[in-house]
């Protein structure tokens, strides 16, 4: 029985890069019955069908329940189509960003690092959508925001980290200001509690934000699962995937979960944008966008599928300790030729 897999074309470079990941992902490369429904969200065509076509793809992904999306333009004048992300997130109800730092062969990494580490945030409320405004004049001008989490939305976090963690053999490690706030970062901080005492069989280490970023500085080299707050999440993620050296070596994925708190949706994209400068020169990096084809796959219910994109993931591996490696990674091959090497070490495993 095959597989649906929701194609969301993008912009630029980021769309030239979705066709790389699509090369490995090739029935007569992988062996498998995948099949794709496209769906074009190209700034051009958002701007055409006044995002419709951004509402029909999140449509079909909540029925196929996986997409593999291209980076987007989004632009910046008011009256515009806006973001397509903030679009399917709402309409998928996404409820979760997770982002995954790893060692990459041949580039240095900070510190001891040797293990990945996953960064699980809320991908709703916190600091984003808060209502915010100010009042008074001169020095005695105040601004206020209002920010809100849910209940639902920390179990989510707390327990995909702790089911990330068991699949990565890695430590639960972090958390909020839980003891400046009780009642508000507090909520999180339960959740995480309470996810630890389903899961007695993954290691815990709860910290306030504030320490887990001194710890992340002297981290010797164990996997690690952050759970976070949005804002928190956010900053972190960006801090752990230059600590890596590159944030060629990720992947994002956003989840939307069912009551029994499983993934109902997954859609996988690379933590990179369009990189207009890139575009046609056949030099851009495709291993993000690679690696969230892998991760995409692993996230499969079925064995097969699984194994399929973990395969993905280490022959992309396998390349870079090789020296197969595009400029930005101090290498000199060019787009295509590295997806080719991918595809040939899968070929020879």
């Amino acid at each position: 029985m095959g597989h649906t897999i929701v194609i969301l074309k993008g912009d630029e470079t980021g769309q030239e890069l979705l066709e790389e990941a699509l090369r490995v992902l090739a029935a007569d490369v992988l062996g498998l019955d995948l099949n794709f429904e496209y769906f074009d969200l190209s700034l051009a065509n958002r701007r055409q069908t006044n995002n419709r076509v951004v509402h029909d793809a999140a449509k079909a992904m909540v029925d196929a329940g996986y997409g593999l999306k291209a980076a987007t333009i989004t632009p910046e004048g008011q009256g515009d189509v806006g973001s397509p992300n903030a679009i399917l997130r709402s309409a998928i109800d996404g409820q979760v960003i997770v982002r995954t730092g790893r060692k990459l062969p041949g580039i240095a990494p900070l510190g001891k690092l040797e293990s990945p580490i996953a960064v699980i945030r809320m991908a709703v409320g916190d600091a984003y959508g808060a209502k915010e405004w100010r009042e008074g004049e001169g020095d005695s001008e105040q601004a206020f925001r209002t920010e809100a989490i849910s209940r639902k939305v920390c179990r989510y976090v707390a327990e995909y980290a702790f089911r990330h963690a068991k699949v990565m053999g890695a430590k639960v490690f972090g958390g909020p200001k839980y003891t400046v706030s009780p009642v508000y970062e507090g909520m999180l901080k339960e959740e995480m509690d309470a996810a630890s005492k389903r899961h007695p069989e993954v290691p815990y280490e709860p910290q306030l934000i504030d320490a887990t970023y001194a710890l992340l500085c002297r981290t010797d080299g164990e996997g690690l699962v952050i759970p976070a707050l949005n804002r928190d999440g956010d900053c972190l993620s960006d801090l752990v995937l230059q600590m890596f050296g590159s944030i060629a070596g990720a992947e994002s994925l956003l989840l939307s979960f069912n009551s029994d708190l499983s993934p109902r949706v997954v859609m996988a994209e690379a933590p990179h944008g369009t990189a207009p400068a890139l575009e046609g020169k056949n030099i851009a990096n495709p291993l993000a966008m690679i690696l969230a084809a892998a991760a995409l796959l692993k996230s499969f219910s079925d064995v097969e599928v699984q194994l399929k994109g973990k395969a993905i993931e280490d022959a992309a591996v396998d390349c870079l300790e090789a020296g197969v490696r595009t400029a930005d990674l101090g290498g000199n091959v060019g787009t295509e030729e590295f997806t080719s090497q991918v595809i040939a070490k899968l070929e020879s495993k």
